[in-house]
């Protein structure tokens, strides 16, 4: 069920809990070195959300605000969500394959929480 993205703009679809509908929410996709470690780096805000792939932990050094971040196993399943000041280095979480990055309070907002399952959307 490997996944393979290109750096880019897509969709995150966050699964609504049962009856709840989904939530969609503007994507940056960052997949090549050069973009994972620029990620959010001298942003004062987020459009929306970033996806680093392959990722299982983030820092926020030389970042201007803090963050939420969704740790996200192979299958889109969320494992953890943080929210992070700026200069701190997250822990590795071993099953995680891939790192979402939005403004902190958004995560919430959006539904994501752990077990919670996320879809990319691409366009054709």
């Amino acid at each position: 069920m490997g996944r393979r993205w290109r750096d880019g703009r897509g969709e995150l679809v966050v699964q609504g809990d049962g009856g709840e509908p989904s939530v969609r929410v503007r994507l940056e996709i960052a997949t090549s070195y050069r973009a994972r470690t620029k990620g959010l780096l001298g942003r004062d805000s987020v459009d929306g959300a970033i996806l680093l792939s392959p990722a299982n932990s983030v820092h926020t050094f030389r970042m201007r605000i803090p963050i939420d971040v969704a740790y996200l196993d192979r299958g889109l399943r969320v494992i953890a969500v943080r929210t992070m000041r700026p200069g701190r280095l997250g822990r590795p979480r071993l099953r995680a394959r891939h790192v979402l990055e939005a403004g902190a309070g958004a995560m919430s907002a959006w539904g994501v929480r752990k077990g919670a399952r996320v879809e990319v959307v691409v366009p054709a």
